[in-house]
C-alpha cells in the first residue's frame, strides 16, 4: 500500500486535534507545508503528504495541494521571497475563455491586473495567489497577487457544487490589482515542474480514495459476508495498482528532474483517476446506504471525490497518452514486466 510519510506525527495530531476543523493556516503554521520540491529526490515524500492530507479532508487537500504548488512554483523561477512568513497561497491558473486576466505592465517589478479569474479555490481565506493572466503580446504569463487590496474582490459567483464545497472555488475580480510578475512568458507551463507538479494532483485523487476505503475498512463489521469481502478485495486491487504507479512515477521524476514529465503524468494521473473511481463504485456497495446517510464525513468524501476526479481531462489525457504509444517505433517499454 501507499505507506503514510514517516515524518506525519505531527499531522497526525493535527488531525486528532482539530478533525473536521482542520484549516489550511494550522498545517501551514506547523510547517506541514514545507515539502520537498517535486523532482528533488524526494517527490515520493511529497506525494505522501498530500495524499495523507487528502485522505482526512479532500477540500483541504485542494487548499494544500494549490499552496505548497504555490511554493514550487515560485521556488522554480526564483521568487521565493515573495513566499513570506504566514503567507497562504492559492494557485489559480485555469483559462477559461469567458474568464481570463490581463496583465498591464508598469515596470520591472511592478504590473496591474484586470479582469475574472474562476475557479479560485479557498478565495476568501488565501492571502496571497499565483494566477495566470496575459501580457499586451497575448502572451501567457503569471503574477503573484496579494489579496488583501482594494483591487480585489472575492464574489460567491461560479460555485455551486455539493461535493468539494468547503474549497469554495469561486469567481475573482481584479480591478487594476497591483502585482508582481513571476518567470518570462510561457514559463509556466513550460518548466519542468508542471507536469511534475500535474502528477502530484494524482496523489491527491489516491489520499482520497484511501479515505473511502480506509472507511470501508473500519466499516466491515466483525464477520463481513463474502459480498462484502469481495468488494474489499477489489478495492485493495486497485489502490495497490495506483500505488504501484505512483510510486514509479515519483522515481521516474527524480531520476529526470529537468525532463518533461508529460507521459509520466498522464499514466500516473490516469491510472489513479481509474483506480479511484473503482473504489467509490465498490465502497458504496460494500456498506450500504447507513453511512452514506448517517456518517458525514464518510458522505462527504464520496461526493467530494467525483467531483475532485473532474479535474481530469478524461478522454483527451487518454488520447495523449495513447498518442505517445502511437509515436513509439517499438511497443511501449512500460508494457513489459
Amino acid at each position: 500500500m501507499f505507506e503514510p510519510a514517516p515524518d506525519n506525527v505531527l499531522l497526525r495530531q493535527l488531525q486528532l486535534r482539530h478533525g473536521c476543523g482542520l484549516a489550511l493556516k494550522h498545517l501551514a503554521d506547523a510547517g506541514i507545508d514545507v515539502l520537498p520540491r517535486p523532482g528533488s529526490g524526494q517527490t515520493l515524500a511529497r506525494w505522501r503528504v498530500l495524499a495523507d492530507v487528502a485522505a482526512h479532508d479532500l477540500s483541504l487537500a485542494k487548499l494544500f495541494e494549490g499552496h505548497t504548488d504555490a511554493l514550487a512554483i515560485l521556488a522554480e523561477l526564483d521568487r521565493a521571497p515573495l513566499a513570506t512568513a504566514g503567507s497562504l497561497w492559492g494557485t489559480w491558473c485555469a483559462e477559461p475563455p469567458d474568464a481570463r486576466l490581463a496583465l498591464h505592465a508598469e515596470g520591472d517589478d511592478r504590473i496591474r491586473l484586470t479582469g475574472t479569474k474562476a475557479w479560485c479555490s479557498g478565495a476568501a481565506t488565501v492571502t496571497h495567489a499565483v494566477v495566470s493572466c496575459w501580457n499586451a503580446a497575448n502572451e501567457p504569463c503569471l503574477a503573484a497577487v496579494a489579496m488583501d487590496q482594494p483591487g480585489v474582490r472575492v464574489t460567491g459567483d461560479g460555485w455551486h457544487a455539493v461535493g468539494m464545497a468547503a474549497s469554495a472555488s469561486v469567481d475573482v475580480r481584479f480591478y487594476g490589482a497591483i502585482a508582481t510578475p513571476v518567470g518570462r512568458p510561457g514559463d509556466y507551463v513550460n518548466r519542468p515542474g508542471f507536469w511534475q507538479g500535474g502528477a502530484g494532483i494524482a496523489a491527491c485523487w489516491f489520499g482520497g480514495a484511501l479515505g473511502i476505503a480506509q472507511a470501508v475498512h473500519r466499516l466491515r463489521g466483525p464477520a463481513p459476508d463474502a459480498h462484502r469481502l469481495a468488494h474489499l478485495g477489489a478495492i485493495d486491487v486497485a489502490l495497490t495498482a495506483a500505488a504501484a504507479q505512483l510510486r514509479e512515477a515519483a522515481d521516474w521524476i527524480d531520476g529526470h528532474p529537468q525532463d518533461s514529465a508529460r507521459r509520466t503524468a498522464l499514466r500516473a494521473r490516469l491510472a489513479v483517476e481509474q483506480a479511484a473511481n473503482e473504489v467509490l463504485r465498490h465502497a458504496g456497495r460494500a456498506v450500504g446506504a447507513g453511512p452514506l446517510c448517517r456518517d458525514p464525513r464518510f458522505a462527504r468524501a464520496m461526493a467530494d471525490l467525483p467531483v475532485f476526479l473532474r479535474q481530469s481531462h478524461a478522454e483527451r489525457d487518454l488520447a495523449a497518452l495513447g498518442q505517445f504509444a502511437a509515436d513509439d517505433k517499438e511497443e511501449p517499454s512500460s508494457w513489459t514486466l
